[in-house]
């Protein structure tokens, strides 16, 4: 499951006029199921705007294919048919992590909650079902 996307190299998502480079990718920004179109729209553009086509899974991008995920996101894996993410809710909250179900498109916030990133890194990277 992915899509493609335009990028410029310095960042930001080329928006569906064409013209205009967004900082998060959403539902207003130009995006295709196959490289090959993006390629196509790509290779049209002036000279000028220069991008580049990227793939956006929902390993590398969880809150485009997740709407119910919240908040910062600082770290993702793939276990099974789960995301897992590291979120920080809002901005200056507790660390969480989230599990993101592929198949029912459902998040579950797991109630532990971490004063810092350092704290959760082990609890995420050894996270199981």
């Amino acid at each position: 499951m992915s899509i493609f996307a335009l990028q410029s190299p310095a960042g930001g998502f080329l928006d569906e006029d064409l013209e205009h480079f967004n900082k998060t990718f959403d539902d207003w920004c130009v995006q295709f199921d196959n490289y090959e179109d993006a390629s196509t729209i790509a290779e049209s553009l002036d000279e000028r705007k220069s991008v580049e086509i990227v793939e956006i899974t929902p390993l590398s991008y969880p809150k485009y294919f997740f709407s119910d995920l919240q908040g910062n996101i600082h770290a993702t894996r793939q276990v099974d048919d789960k995301i897992i993410c590291i979120v920080e809710p809002f901005m200056g909250s507790n660390f969480r992590i989230a599990v993101c179900d592929l198949k029912t498109k459902r998040v579950k916030l797991m109630p532990t909650r971490y004063k810092s990133v350092l704290s959760v890194e082990g609890a995420f990277a050894n996270f199981t079902n």
